[in-house]
């Protein structure tokens, strides 16, 4: 049995942070790296609150200035993955 890439651990765990944090009802049925910030309707209160969630879970720091930059969630896993997640 292999293992999962990294990138893809972090990713199911931004989801579980997420879905868990969510304010909305989405579908997390087509929840994956390609999905972007906006489609998941997260606005910068929530982002702010996502970013306390990551830092708790995974113990990484994130500024929210890091975020500005990041389109989907993919690039938001390599990121973490880059600070050491």
């Amino acid at each position: 049995m292999s293992e999962k890439p990294k990138a893809d651990l972090i990713v199911e765990k931004l989801r579980e942070i997420m879905e868990t944090s969510a304010t909305e009802e989405l579908d997390w049925s087509n929840y994956g790296p390609q999905s972007t910030i906006e489609s998941l309707g997260l606005d910068s209160l929530t982002i702010l609150d996502l970013l306390y969630d990551v830092e708790q879970e995974l113990g990484v720091h994130l500024e929210a200035i890091d975020i500005v930059s990041v389109g989907n969630i993919g690039e938001m896993a390599s990121l973490l993955i880059d600070r050491g997640a």
